[in-house]
């Protein structure tokens, strides 16, 4: 028996990290929005690693802390330890990671949903959607309950028909031992939409007493924090370090003795898993070679004894398990609390999505996070966001937002699904990005804010903020250029100290700072009257005015590439009908439906010599589309 338990604007379905921004999205750009999710004690739940972060993974959270969403605040109210790192390299590479507490991360983001205008956060277990008129215009729940909405946003996480995997033991279940979604799974491939198979896996949580810290090295955090939202102001006191070890020559023994029991192997795991997290047991094969691999502790909170061993995701057997664990210094006593496990999924082809993460087959159904295919909390919140804040303009009757790829790494990890698909959980590194120069850890404000304000997520006050900052940034600039010093001794003291060629006559303070040895307090001391700026004003300056040389080759390359992007195809362009281009690029281009030549181009299959052949095949349709409109209205 089915009845009417609500109607809203925006439907949320699931509440891990891309479930939570997205419905926070939708709701403070003022669509009443209904997040349902199986198990309301699992909001924004980290079932994996207790961090949230670094390389690229931290840019992403900056970015979407700068678009108006919530992962970078709540991080910085629930951390239990921060780092910056790759200090040692260039700014492009800088990153960002938070240890975090776990529990209180989870409980202040449901706070956060409870406590949201137009938001409602319910439990129930959605089964089916609602298609009328070939739209999806709502949910089914186990319990009958029908909700509407004009727009629905899938964000299932590794819950389709996931099966958990230990050793011979084998079970149908979510992370966690949660509840698995069967029905769901069921019904999108009744729907016509194509699924892969993934995995991933997690490693075993110890007691902390009986780890012998004495035989690691301390991996303490900064002494002076940076966050990762712009608008946080005040550190988390109290900081707690992990911990570094090593795999032996025995941990490699025993998981070479046992690789017929080893669920990868043995064939009991179908799905892929993600090439950039293998299991230990994966990388004792893989890299047969290296003598030892590092294991971290981490602490999972301040009000919990257990501790993540990151680097020693498994899903061998438990009492293997705890042999592997034993075998490894410090742990040699150690008493395993939870066993890890391997966890298969259903996702949907990435590449059946438009690049607002709209789904082709079904209008007004959005999916983000794990179902896309992605491995990461950070990479699913970003996705979160986009899916929330184009259903929302979808409903308002707005234009959606598509970020580039030169405007963030979100856009970057978008364009990678939508455009190339994926046949692995996918994980955004920097490399990924061709102007990672441009989407730095520093800048993600600078590059997003004004979008963020433009939908309606960045208050007023935060962007007159954001203003004052910018024009900082560039006042100082102007400054330093029109600003002399002479050969003096002080000024010459300084360069000699900072190992720089002295002056041989009065320099700007610009062209000092150009100088790779040369820092801002370097500058600041050599002026007259220094002005008093915050630190984030000052690396802002130091960075832009070093790099100004190869950010502006990476501009040049940007301005080349727009034009590409801006090459609009056509859509209702039949690819079959052109002659010339290669039947698999035929094939890929009327499959993924690029929007632009740019996006075209960047679809495996399709070769430059398609692209051409296509650029003249647009050129003759416009133009005969043209020639029709003006005999119509003639």
């Amino acid at each position: 028996m089915t009845y009417m338990a609500g109607q809203f604007d925006v439907i949320v379905v699931g509440a891990g990290h891309a479930g939570v921004e997205a419905a926070l999205a939708s709701a403070r750009m003022g669509c009443t929005t209904l997040c349902l999710t199986i198990n309301l004690d699992m909001v924004a739940f980290m079932p994996c690693n207790p961090s949230i972060g670094g390389p690229a993974k931290g840019h992403v959270v900056r970015e979407i802390d700068a678009l108006g969403g919530e992962m970078g605040r709540n991080i910085d109210k629930t951390y239990i330890q921060m780092r910056m790192l790759n200090t040692g390299k260039g700014p492009a590479v800088h990153a960002l990671r938070a240890q975090a507490d776990k529990f209180l991360y989870q409980h202040e983001m449901k706070k956060t949903l409870e406590q949201t205008p137009n938001l409602s956060l319910r439990q129930g277990m959605v089964e089916e959607l609602i298609i009328e008129n070939d739209q999806c215009v709502g949910v089914r729940v186990k319990t009958g309950a029908e909700y509407r909405a004009k727009a629905v946003v899938l964000t299932t996480g590794t819950y389709l028909r996931g099966k958990i995997i230990l050793g011979e033991l084998i079970y149908e279940s979510g992370p966690n031992n949660q509840q698995t979604s069967i029905k769901l799974a069921e019904h999108l491939k009744e729907l016509g939409f194509d699924l892969v198979r993934f995995k991933t896996g997690t490693p075993p949580r110890v007691h902390r007493d009986t780890i012998d810290f004495n035989k690691m090295d301390i991996q303490p955090g900064d002494d002076n924090p940076k966050f990762f939202s712009y608008e946080t102001n005040e550190e988390v006191p109290n900081q707690i370090p992990c911990w570094l070890t090593y795999t032996s020559e025995v941990t490699h023994e025993i998981i070479n003795g046992n690789l017929h029991r080893a669920p990868m192997f043995s064939g009991a795991i179908e799905g892929t898993g993600p090439r950039y997290c293998p299991s230990i047991e994966d990388k004792i094969v893989r890299f047969a070679d290296k003598p030892k691999h590092q294991i971290f502790l981490e602490p999972e909170g301040r009000n919990t004894l257990e501790y993540y061993v990151q680097g020693l995701s498994t899903s061998m057997p438990e009492e293997v398990q705890l042999n592997i664990l034993r075998s490894i210094p410090g742990m040699e006593q150690v008493e395993m609390m939870r066993a890890g496990y391997a966890i298969e999924y259903d996702a949907i082809v990435p590449t059946q999505l438009r690049p607002t993460l709209e789904t082709k087959r079904l209008p007004g159904l959005f999916t983000a996070g794990q179902i896309n295919g992605t491995s990461g909390y950070e990479e699913a919140a970003g996705q979160g966001v986009m899916a929330g804040i184009n259903a929302a303009l979808k409903v308002l009757g707005k234009e959606p937002l598509v970020l580039d790829r030169d405007q963030g790494y979100i856009g970057v990890l978008i364009d990678d699904l939508v455009t190339k698909g994926t046949s692995e959980p996918y994980r955004l590194l920097t490399s990924r990005a061709e102007y990672r120069l441009l989407l730095r850890h520093d800048n993600a404000d600078l590059r997003l804010t004004p979008i963020g304000h433009t939908v309606g997520l960045i208050s007023n006050n935060r962007y007159a903020a954001f203003e004052e900052k910018k024009q900082l940034v560039e006042n100082e600039q102007v400054r330093l250029r029109t600003t002399k010093v002479r050969p003096e001794p002080h000024v010459q003291h300084i360069l000699e100290e900072a190992g720089s060629v002295l002056l041989n006559n009065a320099v700007d303070l610009l062209s000092l700072l150009r100088r790779p040895e040369i820092s801002y307090q370097h500058i600041e001391r050599m002026a007259a009257s220094p002005v008093l700026l915050s630190d984030e004003v000052k690396e802002q300056v130091e960075i832009q005015v070093k790099y100004s040389g190869y950010i502006e080759k990476q501009l040049q390359l940007v301005d080349r590439m727009k034009k590409m992007e801006n090459k609009k195809i056509p859509v209702d362009i039949n690819y079959n009908e052109i002659h010339g281009i290669a039947t698999e690029a035929k094939q890929k281009l009327s499959q993924i439906m690029p929007l632009s030549i740019g996006q075209a181009s960047r679809i495996p299959g399709v070769t430059p010599s398609d692209i051409s052949i296509l650029l003249v095949y647009i050129e003759h349709y416009n133009q005969v589309t043209a020639a029709r409109h003006a005999a119509a209205n003639s």
